[in-house]
């Protein structure tokens, strides 16, 4: 079995895969390091022989994350790094160990599932956009912040603002103008990222017209699908350029 995490700022997203088949066995989202051994521990069935890891932390932590993993199954991480060049796609940054893990490993999977041009918008802690020629060239991306950050940083500064998450939820069931505080801010700050997404395709519009692949993932993707109903949806797109990144065959 083989263990393929991606260690973000928030939580941690796991899964196992059942090397026989390679299908996912079990997967899940915790908020720590002490509480992925405690869930992983527990599966019943669970025999590791492989892991691979992309983190986007301090390296201390991701080193930490490792040595936990080691001591308590016994098992080789892969550590996914950055590449000026990989599986035909060119890091587009002028420091290429500069751009975020996360967003390098979904570029390689979109580009590989596109067979072209393509853009990739990951919508989690924060919401960014890479374009990637057909050439396999980076042209570059940009990032703003996310549902979560935006939610929070209006929680923290508006004094007023005060909800849970599941009248978070309630709120968007329709996008009208909010009659209440907690309809006004999931449904700005929703519209706001489906703005972003409009205009990221725009401007793939002008460099490729119609031939380019659109692709939606991270854990707000949901929000924005109406905005681009052609996109293909792929939850576990780092997942896909974990594997290229780091083969364990």
């Amino acid at each position: 079995m083989i263990l393929e995490l991606d260690c973000g700022n928030s939580f941690i997203k796991w899964r196992v895969l059942d090397t026989d088949r390679a299908d996912v066995s079990v997967e899940g989202i915790v908020g720590s390091d002490s509480a992925l051994i405690d869930c992983l521990e527990v599966l019943p069935g669970l025999l590791l022989t492989r892991c691979r890891l992309v983190s986007v932390r301090a390296q201390e932590e991701t080193n930490k994350l490792v040595a936990a993993l080691e001591s308590a199954f016994g098992v080789i991480v892969s550590c996914a790094s950055s590449a000026r060049e990989m599986a035909g796609v060119r890091n587009g940054y002028e420091d290429f160990e500069r751009l975020g893990l996360d967003r390098w490993l979904a570029m390689l999977g979109g580009f590989k599932l596109a067979s072209g041009a393509c853009l990739v918008l990951d919508f989690g802690t924060a919401a960014t956009a890479d374009f990637i020629g057909a050439d396999g060239e980076h042209l570059g991306g940009f990032i703003c912040p996310g549902m979560p950050l935006m939610r929070n940083q209006l929680r923290t500064h508006t004094r007023k603002i005060r909800y849970d998450d599941a009248a978070a939820e309630r709120a968007l069931e329709r996008l009208s103008p909010g009659r209440t505080t907690v309809e006004a801010v999931e449904r700005g700050c929703t519209l706001m990222l489906r703005g972003f997404v409009l205009t990221q395709l725009e401007l793939a519009r002008s460099y490729w017209g119609d031939n380019f692949t659109v692709f939606l993932t991270g854990g707000d993707a949901d929000l924005v699908s109406g905005a681009v109903p052609h996109a293909r949806f792929v939850p576990d797109l780092v997942f896909v350029g974990l594997a290229m990144a780091c083969p364990l065959s």
